[in-house]
């Protein structure tokens, strides 16, 4: 038992550098389009984005900025909009933003295993975590990877 759980961590840990290594290639050009392909209750959605989103905090700050997001119409992108909102963020969703103090968000929620992969892309930082689902939600089952990218990017 404990070696399958090993080799699960494992297994998502190796797909999330690949899924990362693959924004790499992207070259600033901005980010991949935002799509949710897991079927997430609005209970899993909710709890997922509540985690990331605070998550998201620690790296862009709280509150201050106006999120540029494209949402897909899946449950969790409503989730996730409404997650930001309740953080004090402004989305913007279909209208184009200016200003220093806007960033462009983008998410990518599949199935893994058994278990859901989500992972929160900005220009600076990918979030990603492996979640399993619930009667109640969902709850983390992996480790949040954190990568940042250099500083001299502008937008």
């Amino acid at each position: 038992m404990r070696n399958t759980s090993l080799l699960a961590r494992a297994a998502a840990i190796v797909l999330c550098a690949v899924l990362l290594a693959g924004c790499q290639t992207l070259g600033g050009a901005g980010l991949v389009q935002s799509t949710a392909t897991a079927q997430l209750t609005p209970e899993a959605a909710s709890s997922i984005a509540g985690d990331m989103v605070g998550r998201l905090a620690e790296q862009v700050g709280p509150g201050r900025t106006t999120i540029q997001l494209k949402p897909d119409g899946s449950v969790f992108g409503q989730a996730l909009e409404a997650s930001l909102r309740g953080w004090g963020y402004a989305v913007a969703t279909d209208q184009a933003t200016d200003g220093t103090n806007t960033v462009a968000l983008a998410y990518v929620v599949d199935d893994f295993e058994g278990s859901v992969l989500v992972r929160l892309s900005t220009l600076a930082v990918d979030l990603t975590r492996v979640y399993r689902l619930g009667a109640e939600g969902a709850t983390p089952v992996s480790p949040l990877s954190v990568m940042q990218r250099g500083s001299g990017q502008t937008s």
